[in-house]
């Protein structure tokens, strides 16, 4: 397949509508859905695309995801080119690409990555503060832990964050010892270490799916990194990096959006290019709260019918991450009894049950506990998505309230979720925009 690349950035056949406000009203999820890339390993590998003047070619990618095109746009101010197309996206450069990013539009938390990459391709970089989900106090002294101590100098100024190296124009390989399991502070030393001079060691790194598609990328680029479980990842550094063509691994969180939505609406979903081996402890806790699934061999089908109270708390992978809290609320919610959930990374994030509480939902917070009575019969009514995962719950609520439910802010859920009208059309449901 060849390319047409223009001056100025393009995306083909795009179809998403950027809603700011949708109407949901009672509808039962049945039928066949493929799962497309992952948004959260996606990101990733575009920032990884900075490391590399050849050209990334990257397949099953979610292009329609609004995330995506802001990080698409954000390569293109920088001097990257690209065309996205279907589920394929191709980057190429044929410039230096300025260290600055010039963006005044909405940002994205990605932008941390990108400070990284630069720093580790250009010796400096300069981005916008990030953005992102406000779940909880997200900050970024990580990150600029990090950098320093891979030899960077980083400030703030004029809402900028910026790093510089000395006169060697390099990072400088060293051991860096994370003081949680993060997943972007994990993502961005091995961004750095790849091009540092030297061997990088990440300790106490947080080892998930995503993380391991990052390093099988930047590995076939010609990085050498190996992971030591979640003990610790080493990194010699090279001098460059070549082109590649890589594969995005399915997104588990849409999977796992499905599979709830199949079961509190009663309906009967296949699930294809499911990602088993990446939702192990998750399942595991909704096989046991009443969610019936049978297993193909490259699917699984999902059946409704009793959703039972679960309690669960949220960790480090392989446990429940923290976005899958706001879906496993909903299924509490569905069931005849008391669920509880507890979220110790980000206690914060239970603002989405005020929301869900103007539905009906019969629910109380203590301390950082979540309480759900469920088994009440929700009832449409208008709510605000306060954040990606925020949104997805209330549309799977709506799909079983009584009466008509109004989501503004709807553009949060369209961050994540790739061709979701298509998808929902094929499960039997129409949103009303």
């Amino acid at each position: 397949m060849s390319y047409k690349f223009k001056e100025n950035f393009m995306v083909a056949n795009q179809t998403i509508s950027t809603a700011s406000t949708i109407k949901v009203t009672k509808g039962k999820l049945s039928g066949t859905v493929r799962l497309s890339g992952a948004k959260n390993s996606a990101l990733r590998l575009l920032a990884a695309s900075i490391l590399t003047n050849d050209q990334v070619r990257l397949s099953n990618f979610p292009n329609d995801l609004l995330d995506i095109q802001v990080h698409l746009e954000m390569l293109w101010v920088l001097g990257k080119e690209y065309v996205a197309m279907d589920d394929t996206v191709v980057i190429r450069q044929n410039r230096m690409l300025d260290t600055e990013l010039k963006w005044e539009k909405r940002s994205i938390r990605n932008t941390l990555l990108i400070l990284g990459a630069l720093t580790a391709r250009y010796g400096e970089g300069r981005v916008p503060l990030p953005g992102g989900c406000k779940l909880g106090e997200r900050k970024y002294d990580i990150h600029i832990m990090l950098l320093e101590q891979l030899g960077a100098k980083v400030w703030v100024e004029d809402g900028m964050l910026c790093a510089k190296v000395g006169l060697e124009r390099r990072l400088i390989g060293n051991d860096i010892y994370l003081p949680i399991r993060s997943t972007g502070a994990t993502e961005n030393a091995i961004l750095c270490g790849s091009l540092a001079i030297g061997t990088t060691t990440v300790w106490n790194p947080h080892i998930r799916p995503e993380i391991l598609d990052l390093i099988q990328m930047l590995n076939k680029m010609g990085a050498e990194i190996k992971v030591y479980g979640q003990k610790c990842i080493v990194i010699q550094g090279k001098e460059e990096l070549r082109g590649v063509e890589h594969e995005v691994i399915p997104d588990n969180m849409e999977a796992l959006t499905w599979a709830i939505g199949s079961v509190i609406t009663n309906g009967d979903v296949e699930i294809l290019n499911f990602p088993k081996n990446h939702l192990d402890v998750p399942l595991v806790f909704l096989k046991e709260s009443g969610m019936k699934i049978y297993e193909g061999e490259n699917s699984v089908i999902v059946k409704g019918g009793t959703a039972y109270p679960l309690e669960i708390s949220t960790g480090p992978y392989p446990g429940i991450n923290s976005d899958m809290q706001p879906l496993l609320a909903v299924y509490g919610a569905m069931s005849n009894g008391v669920s509880k959930i507890v979220d110790l990374r980000f206690p914060g994030r239970y603002a989405y049950a005020e929301e869900l509480g103007k539905m009906g939902l019969d629910f109380e917070i203590i301390g950082d506990l979540l309480v759900i009575h469920g088994g009440r019969q929700l009832c449409g009514a208008k709510v605000q998505a306060l954040d990606l995962r925020a949104g997805i719950a209330l549309l799977l609520a709506g799909l079983t309230a009584d009466g008509e439910t109004i989501i503004e802010n709807a553009w949060q859920i369209e961050r994540g979720y790739n061709n979701l009208n298509y998808k929902l059309g094929q499960l039997g449901v129409k949103l009303i925009n």
